[in-house]
């Protein structure tokens, strides 16, 4: 894990911490493994060798995964969003996450294999809802409900104002 990072987000895996951040390795851009530590002595979750964690970025973001144990779920009470730029990006990065065991939920919103809530956000979105029109951002907020997957187009119509 990266020393210069003030503020690293640490995710809890049972015993798949490796192949959770090469997945998100592998699925995001600017994204890499920084380090792998294996454990010194046995632990509650492990025996010594074992992988503890693994230090990686995200969009050069710190990461640490822990090998922590069972018992520890994710939940909708943290997530994490991730900005794109069109609609090839959002839907490139949305498949990916919900590839393999991963599950659609609403509004951006869905969920890995390992349980952890991302949000693929395109700016058009952010945009649209911070339209200093209140009616186009209204328009933006009603589009944005009805979906799952963010479509920029419907998006931009709906902030237009334009039949859809």
């Amino acid at each position: 894990m990266s020393t210069q990072a003030r503020v690293v987000a640490c995710l809890w895996y049972d015993g798949c911490a490796e192949e959770a951040a090469r997945f998100y390795v592998d699925s995001f851009d600017d994204s890499r493994i920084t380090d792998i530590h294996h454990a010194t002595t046995d632990w509650p979750a492990g025996k010594a060798g074992d992988v503890l964690t693994v230090g990686f970025t995200i969009a050069d973001n710190a990461f640490l995964a822990l090998n922590g144990g069972p018992g520890v779920a994710f939940t909708d009470a943290i997530s994490f969003q991730l900005m794109t730029e069109d609609q090839a990006q959002t839907d490139r990065y949305w498949d990916a996450i919900i590839q393999g065991g991963g599950t659609e939920i609403a509004c951006s919103w869905c969920r890995d294999r390992w349980g952890v809530r991302w949000q693929i956000v395109p700016r058009a979105l952010i945009n649209g809802l911070a339209d200093p029109d209140p009616a186009a951002a209204a328009r933006v907020m009603q589009a944005m409900m009805g979906m799952v997957k963010i479509d920029i187009a419907a998006i931009e119509a709906a902030r237009r104002g334009d039949a859809v």
